[in-house]
Parts: C-alpha cells; structure tokens; sequence
C-alpha cells in the first residue's frame, strides 16, 4: 500500500502550498490539477483513494480526497464563488489572502474577517452537478478491489471521533449565487447516507422528507452535489463519471443556508429561489455530500475487471491477452447460455450477439447497432423471466428489470420531467445510463385498460427500442435525450412491443423446479469463469468493426442473387438485420473484420430462426 501523505488525508494543505507559493497568478490552478494528476498516477494510487461508492460518508474524513463513481442525474445552473479573498486583522491591519476553490465555505483565521471590498478578490464560476450512483449497478460491479469496506461494530465515525467546531460567525457563506439550505437540522451521524430510493430521507424535525431522486426504486447509496471547476462543458445528463475531489460535510452549511433561508422569507427580495429550489439545491452535506472535483473523466465503460481506458498502451497487452483465449470463453459462454434457456443453442447464439450489441453511429435519426430481441416462447407463470434476469445480472454490470403489468405501466414515472417550482429534472425509470441492460417481461401482462399514463409510458417504450431515444418533458416541449440501451423483451406470443429481431424459445428440457435449476447454472460456474464472461461481453462491445470493399461487394452480390430466387422472401429489413447478425458474430469470435464464412453463418442463423418462426405460426394456425 501506498504511503498515505497530506494530498490523500489533507489534499486542501497541498492545495494552500501551492497557492502560496504562486498566487497570484493564474498558473497555481493548473499546477494543483497536475499535482494531483501526477500522485494518482504513482503505484495505483487510485486503488487506495477511498470511494463514496463504497464507504458510508460519516466513515470518511472532511475534506479528504474520495472518489465517485456516478451518473450525472442533473445540472444546476452555474454557481459564482470566491475563487481568491483577502481577510484583515482588523487590530494589526495584516492582510492575507486566501483561496476559495474547492471550498464551500470562506476560512477566516483567528482575528480575521473578510474583506469584500478588497481589490483582490476573484470572483470566479463553477457547475453543480446533482450525481447519483450509476442506476441498476450489478452487485459485482461495485465492489473495489481498492475501496472493499467492512463496517465494524466498535468503528466509530468520523463525527464521533472530532468535535466539529460550529461557530458560524467565524466562518462565513462563501458563495455568492447559491440558494440556502433546506434545513436547519444538524444531524448527520443519525441518517444512514445509504437511504433507499423507494423511501424518502426524513430528518427529525425537518418536513418534508428529502427525495434522493434515484431514476429505478430501491436504490442505495449515496447523492452528492459535483462541484466542476474546469470543462464542464464536456459533460452532460446521464454521462458516466470517475470524479476525485475534496469531500465537504460541512455543518456549517446547514447552519449559514437555513439562517439565509429564514431571513429571505422576511425580506422576498433578498432571494430569487423559492423554497422548494432551495431545498432540492442545497439539501442537508449529511445527507447529500458534496465534492469538489480535482480531476474528473467520463468512463467507456464501468466494468471494474477491465481497464478504464482501451486506448493507454498498458491496456493494450491486456486486450491482447485476452483476446488469445477469447475462443474457448465463447464456447463456455455459449453452454452456459444454452442451458440457461432451457437447452435451446439457438437462443443462446442471439443472446450473446444481443448482449454485445452497441449503438456505435447514428445516422440522421436512425441508430445503428443497436438490436433489441424478443425472446417469445417463454414459460408463463414459472419465474423463468425472473431466474433469467438474475444471471444476466452476473454478467453485465449495469440492469433493470422491468415487469410488465397494467398497473405498473399506470402507475410508474417512466419518463423524466422538469419540476420548475424545485427547479429540477425529477427522474424516472428510463433514466438510465449508457450500456444499461433492460429486461422486460411481458410474460406477466394481463388484460386491463391503459389510462393516459399508461400509454404515454408504453410509447415510451416503444421509441426507446425503435429510436434509441428518450423524450424528456420539460412540461411546454419535449426534448429528445439519445440512449444506448440494450432491450430484451420475454412474451409468451409476439411482444406488443417493437424490436429487431424475435427468437421464439424452444425448450429441450423443462425443470421440474426452476429456482433450484437455473441457482445450480450459477453455482456450477467457477468465479474466474464467470468473470471472463463479464470481461468478454464488455470488452467485444468496445471493440471497432469495418467492412472491406471487396466482402461488401460479395454481399450486394449474394442479396441480388437471393432476391432473384425469391423476391418476397428477402427484402432490405431482412439485409440489414443478417448485416447486424453478421457483425455481432464477427466480433463475438473477435474478429474486428466481416469474413465470407461470418456472413455465411448469419444467413444461417437467420434461415433457422424464420424457419422456427413459421414453424410455430402453422402450429397455432395465427402470427406470433
């Protein structure tokens, strides 16, 4: 392990050196990033960084450095601060300055106050963040090798060990564009951070409760408020991100935002924000803690067991190796499957191309890549969906199951919207981020009637699938946010859902108890198997593909050729999806190029699937 120095435990004291010995020039903010930049580098540094994701926040220091690994949920409105003050002795008339960023509140020495008249001040402009963990994040995938965290029972917190010094009249608001507090209630010890998202967070004292916001219910861990001082501009809503920053639990802040909370309400004038804004935008740093970043990157990909970055010559070895033995992980991968759905091979096939599918291009409003199947066929009333679900689940670190009822399709908020009084975007389920894998199980859909909401909620179901799309209602117009969502739908009959391709299931066994079944599959599987599958179906999704001139000129060929025998048997739907399949299964044996015996084998797998289909159409005499 590496040695634990100042910038790990006090990185605020690095930050203070490094401004004094620059300020004032600007240069001091690039030389603290590269600081930074530079230590993470060292030994895996990043290993032994402690994680939000992790650790409970009353377990960690204030103003140490975490990491978070989150979904951006919301983006406020850009916060003006202090980026350098100067504070008086008003006996001595010293003066010194100080900086402001990566701070919430100013820090005055003994003595001293603030001087707001002072010439030195800079005023400066940062973007909040509202920041939730990544929803649906397998169980897997959480865990650190870095950060694994085992509370004790005799481990006392942070707030239980330090008498926080809360003399707010030493210690003055440094921002001056954010709203107050939604509480004045300090009582961070008391509240598990980790609330559930089907719950709301209730404070002793303070009504009403605080909503989280977390897009899927049942949710835990933490919220934070991201603070970015430098390229906000690169991220946006629902993007994926590794943040470092300092950690700010303040109680200070509870105390400071309530009092200006109290004194507008005297005075409407004093503040723009209505109460509700002020609530939702500075709830509670117990509650919902914030950091203030250092360093921040959007992630490819959030499967731990793969490097961060593909594109770093060290990552490259690593693909390298893997993909040497990529052979013998399909053939596993494809057992595995197979028994999964009951010993169908065929299924199991479409369920790995399914699983390694990726938009990689968009082409006008059309998403290519993306291949939603429906899995028809399924067993009714057997929790098949369910079992199923569970498996897909160990191996994609990101998925939803969605259980298809008419009161569910009713009742839930499926599309996100914007709430003007809070001033937030209040999420919903189909707020997910990229690479999600969603499950949707039709097999449980009764007959009933749809209400408004209803319907609003299927349609979005339906332009997910089709458009890879989501329509956002910011109440006086719908602003379309794109997604990368992979969408299996399982149905007894045809789905009324859209999707690219339906495989309807041919059981070659059924389990007499298929709980105790498909927990065997799992328990069969050895854990270093099971984590090649995981590296395998994140890996192939990352990796590029290309058509040469001459292989696409043999296809134009073989389609005209096709079209020649039988015109209505093979349109350019039917071209488009044996291209898909063909590219999937290419880069499922990890090829990166279409070969003539991939493109062969596509049209096979196709052959067989239609054949199967119009196989269980003569049985039930109508269209599945």
């Amino acid at each position: 392990m590496p040695c634990v120095g100042d910038w790990l435990n006090s990185p605020l004291s690095i930050v203070q050196g490094i401004f004094a010995q620059n300020a004032p020039n600007s240069d001091w903010e690039k030389k603290v990033t590269e600081y930074f930049k530079e230590k993470l580098k060292e030994n895996n540094a990043t290993n032994w960084v402690p994680s939000l994701n992790d650790v409970p926040v009353h377990y960690l220091k204030p103003n140490s450095l975490v990491k978070f690994r989150c979904m951006v949920q919301d983006m406020f409105d850009p916060e003006f601060y202090m980026g350098v003050y100067e504070t008086v002795d008003p006996n001595t008339n010293a003066r010194v300055l100080h900086f402001g960023k990566y701070r919430d509140v100013a820090e005055c020495g003994p003595q001293q106050e603030l001087d707001l008249n002072s010439s030195q001040t800079i005023t400066s402009e940062r973007q909040t963040f509202y920041c939730v963990p990544v929803p649906g994040e397998s169980a897997w995938a959480r865990v650190s090798p870095s950060t694994s965290y085992t509370p004790s029972r005799h481990k006392r917190s942070y707030e239980e060990d330090e008498d926080m010094d809360l003399h707010p009249s030493k210690q003055k608001e440094q921002h001056l564009g954010s709203g107050g507090d939604i509480h004045g209630c300090v009582e961070p010890k008391r509240l598990e951070t980790e609330a559930s998202a089907g719950h709301h967070v209730i404070s002793p004292n303070c009504s009403p409760p605080l909503d989280l916001n977390f897009p899927l219910p049942g949710e835990k861990g933490p919220a934070c408020l991201v603070k970015v001082y430098e390229s906000w501009e690169s991220f946006k809503v629902n993007d994926v991100l590794e943040v470092f920053g300092v950690l700010s639990v303040d109680p200070v802040l509870s105390l400071v935002n309530s009092e200006e909370r109290d004194s507008s309400s005297l005075d409407p004038m004093e503040c723009m924000d209505t109460a509700e804004e002020q609530r939702v935008h500075s709830p509670p740093a117990s509650l919902v803690p914030r950091i203030h970043v250092i360093l921040a990157q959007k992630l490819q990909h959030i499967n731990p067991l793969l490097p961060a970055c593909l594109n770093e010559e060290e990552s490259k070895s690593f693909v390298s190796n893997f993909m040497s033995e990529l052979s013998p992980v399909r053939a596993e991968l494809l057992g595995f499957l197979t028994h999964a759905l009951l010993g169908d091979s065929l299924a199991a096939e479409y369920l790995i191309l399914h699983l390694i599918s990726t938009v990689y291009a968009r082409r006008d409003v059309l998403p290519l890549g993306k291949f939603a199947v429906n899995l028809s066929g399924c067993p009714r009333n057997s929790a098949f969906t369910e079992h199923l679900y569970r498996l897909i689940q160990q191996l994609v670190p990101a998925s939803y199951h969605l259980r298809m009822s008419i009161e569910s399709m009713n009742q839930a908020r499926f599309v996100p919207h914007k709430d003007y009084a809070a001033n937030r975007l209040v999420s919903g389920l189909l707020q997910l981020a990229s690479s999600t894998s969603l499950v949707i199980d039709e097999t449980q859909l009764e007959q009933g009637q749809l209400d408004t909401a209803g319907v609003r909620n299927v349609t979005a179901l339906g332009n997910l699938i089709t458009w890879q799309k989501v329509d956002y209602d910011f109440n006086y117009h719908r602003m379309e946010f794109p997604c990368n969502i992979n969408v299996l739908i399982t149905s007894e009959g045809r789905s009324l859902l859209p999707s690219d391709c339906q495989v309807h299931l041919q059981p070659q066994i059924i389990p007499p108890n298929m709980e105790e079944y498909m927990s065997s599959l799992l328990t069969a599987v050895l854990p270093s198997v099971l984590n090649k599958f995981r590296i395998y179906l994140s890996l192939l999704r990352l990796l590029d593909y290309s058509i040469s001139d001459e292989v696409t000129k043999a296809v134009e060929e073989d389609f005209v050729e096709m079209r020649k025998n039988n015109p209505e048997s093979v349109t350019a739907d039917d071209l488009h999806k044996m291209l898909l399949v063909a590219r999937f299964l290419s880069l499922s044996a990890g090829q990166t190029t279409l070969s003539r015996e991939r493109w062969l084998r596509a049209k096979q797998l196709e052959a067989l699937r239609k054949a199967r289909l119009q196989q269980q159409q003569c049985v039930n005499g109508n269209e599945l």
